[in-house]
């Protein structure tokens, strides 16, 4: 069973077998705990092709993180939007916000065309004060200690900060047999200052036969708009922290939690249930960038990348 037949499989698990749970956006799920799927990377980039996924957002996404940056203006410089909502929601409740009512704007925007228009305008609106106004992207672009912070810069209670990247990174190279190749994106003490807490909260490396593997455990998994997302994110980190290090890629194995479809996604889920895999991409990186850190957008591309087309569906926020 390739990669994404077992992602297939287990979107028919939870439409058979998942259990009707109310959710914190209140748009209510079918919810399984406990799953694991298993990518193997020498088999080709694991990007969905019973539905387009945009490679340009998941890489400038990861990017960003790897950046350590949690400001949304990097994003928007690449056309990135898939962390707007986080950051908008933040002003539209704040006192220095004076458009029309934006009270949950998330789930509205999706049913009253009207309030559309005015959920539209007021976006277009925060995006340029985010990419033209320092001030006000410092104060509204910003989603607090989220990933990028917690993995370049963790603060200890000594007042110090750990890069465990780079840490994991040497870790790789000077002791490829240790089992603390270890990140970890949940910081309890953190968590009240994120926009919202990491859903994909630890990973490991591990090292075999010249070969690096990555398992990611995520508590919290949306899986027809987040997970093919998520799969296809730490496929392209272990492929660059492989370059970095002179090791192929080995596998990337999916461990997930909460694994849910929202209940405004099941038609979405079906459409894609009923389309045929094809061939899985290539993935081509700049090998004269021998840093992750060094690596920009125009260095990683996909080659031979033939999905069925897109299949929208609305977010929860």
């Amino acid at each position: 069973m390739t990669g994404e037949q077992a992602y297939l499989k287990l979107c028919e698990s939870i439409l058979n077998n998942g259990i009707k749970k109310e959710d914190r956006t209140n748009t209510g799920t079918y919810s399984i705990f406990g799953h694991q799927m298993r990518f193997d990377l020498r088999d080709g980039f694991p990007l969905l092709t019973t539905k387009k996924v945009p490679f340009r957002l998941v890489a400038s996404e990861l990017l960003w993180f790897i950046k350590g940056d949690t400001n949304i203006r990097y994003l928007l410089e690449n056309n990135n939007n898939i962390w707007n909502e986080w950051a908008f929601e933040k002003w539209v409740k704040s006192e220095k916000y004076n458009g029309p009512d934006m009270d949950d704007f998330g789930n509205r925007s999706q049913q009253d065309p009207d309030f559309n228009e005015k959920y539209k305008e007021q976006m277009s609106r925060f995006k340029e004060k985010i990419l033209h106004d320092d001030d006000f992207a410092n104060e509204f672009g910003d989603l607090g200690a989220v990933y990028g912070k917690q993995w370049r810069e963790w603060e200890t209670s000594k007042n110090d900060t750990i890069d465990q990247l780079k840490q994991v990174i040497e870790s790789i190279r000077s002791k490829p047999d240790s089992r603390r190749h270890i990140v970890s994106a949940w910081n309890p003490e953190d968590i009240p200052s994120m926009a919202l807490p990491p859903c994909h909260t630890l990973f490991q490396f591990y090292v075999s036969e010249g070969k690096l593997s990555c398992q990611l455990y995520q508590r919290s998994a949306d899986v027809f708009l987040g997970v093919p997302f998520n799969i296809a994110s730490y496929a392209l980190l272990t492929h660059l922290i492989a370059h970095e290090t002179n090791l192929e890629v080995g596998e990337f194995v999916h461990t997930l939690g909460d694994a849910h479809i929202y209940t405004n996604h099941v038609e979405q889920i079906n459409t894609q249930l009923a389309r045929v895999t094809r061939e899985l991409p290539t993935l081509k990186i700049n090998k004269q960038k021998k840093s992750i850190f060094d690596f920009e957008l125009t260095d990683v591309d996909l080659i031979d990348y033939n999905p069925h087309p897109v299949i929208k569906a609305p977010i929860a926020v």
